[in-house]
């Protein structure tokens, strides 16, 4: 009796642990988005000093923009987002591309409420990435999750907010950091 419980805890063990998977540092896993919806909301990456009033990403803004690509590369995206902004744009376009998808532009002076509404109705289920701007970034999330969010620095470019909305309406906030150079480096 005593070698039938070993064999039955061993065989309990293994399949215990053959189901138990590492969670992905960053993105969400593919199965997750079947049920509700994932928005991944960033603040646009560094800027360059070539426009005052509208300007492109510096280098460091693009590579920040090429990781976002790998955030994503085990989730399939179903929309990317920006404003009218090059340096928004520039942000969400390596993403897009590599999901074959083009970016969508919405109004950055429209109410985070109302967008937040307009993408939850109008993606339930799947992965969203929205570029925003410092000061836009943290209402996003916060309207996404009914939450509250820190506000955001003018050097802050690595956090990135998962809001998580389940089948039920339910949704949970994650941040987490962009693993590249520090935040404070760029503009």
């Amino acid at each position: 009796m005593n070698v039938l419980r070993r064999l039955s805890f061993a065989a309990c063990a293994a399949l215990l642990s053959a189901c138990a998977t590492a969670p992905q540092p960053d993105a969400p896993a593919v199965a997750d988005t079947a049920a509700g919806a994932t928005y991944l909301i960033v603040r646009h990456a560094e800027k360059a000093d070539d426009d005052p009033r509208d300007p492109s990403l510096s280098e460091a803004g693009q590579a920040r923009a090429r990781r976002l690509i790998e955030a994503l590369a085990r989730t399939p995206l179903r929309a990317a987002y920006a404003t009218g902004y090059r340096r928004t744009q520039g942000t969400a376009a390596p993403a897009a591309a590599a999901h074959g998808l083009q970016v969508t532009l919405y109004d950055a002076k429209q109410p985070a409420a109302d967008f937040a509404a307009a993408l939850r109705r109008d993606w339930p289920q799947g992965t969203v990435l929205v570029v925003a701007h410092s000061n836009t970034a943290p209402g996003i999330a916060a309207a996404l999750c009914g939450c509250a969010v820190e506000p955001m620095s003018e050097n802050e470019y690595d956090r990135r907010m998962w809001v998580r909305v389940d089948a039920q309406g339910r949704a949970h906030l994650r941040v987490s950091r962009d693993a590249g150079p520090a935040s404070s480096s760029g503009q």
